[in-house]
């Protein structure tokens, strides 16, 4: 079977390609953000998986629950998924079509695991940091992280900074066993 992050591709591209040439890339962010809440919803997930629930109704479904929040394009989004059985690589389909936008953007987005609450300026001074290095606008997430000790470990794309008091400590570990 095929990795999620294959199958998702083709409708992530297809979805940016759509959005970027109507110029409606955050409406389309958020309708595919929605949808892929709606997809990991475990009532829902069931009943996408039920083979004896055909599926218009399942596409029924999600229109449904987001009455009113989707255009047209986006509800035949929702049955082209349907009939391919592939809604449920809709959270997949999200993390794509981010990407593909950050990239139109130019914006990476950022991770920073930190043991301790960053205030507003420290978080502001660590952004204009990792923009500075990135060359990019940085779209930062703060995750707490207490097991660090201290410092923080940065995650930009496949990249990771580690300046954790764990990584320093399990560094000097190693040095000390040679």
């Amino acid at each position: 079977m095929a990795e999620p992050s294959t199958i998702a591709r083709p409708y992530a591209e297809a979805a940016y390609r759509l959005a970027d040439a109507g110029g409606k890339l955050a409406e389309w962010s958020a309708t595919i953000a929605n949808l892929a809440q709606v997809a990991v919803d475990a009532r829902v997930s069931q009943t996408m998986h039920d083979p004896n629930v055909p599926t218009e109704k399942v596409a029924g479904l999600f229109i449904g629950i987001l009455a009113g929040q989707l255009t047209a394009d986006a509800e035949n989004f929702v049955r082209v998924l349907a009939d391919n059985r592939r809604l449920d690589v809709l959270p997949e389909i999200r993390e794509q079509f981010e990407a593909l936008k950050n990239t139109r953007e130019g914006v990476v987005d950022a991770e920073i695991h930190t043991a301790f609450p960053l205030d507003a300026g420290q978080l502001a001074e660590l952004t204009a940091r990792i923009e500075q290095h990135a060359k990019r606008k940085v779209k930062a997430r703060v995750i707490e992280d207490k097991s660090l000790l201290g410092g923080v470990r940065l995650t930009i794309g496949d990249k990771v900074i580690d300046g954790s008091a764990r990584a320093q400590l399990a560094a000097l570990a190693a040095t000390l066993k040679i």
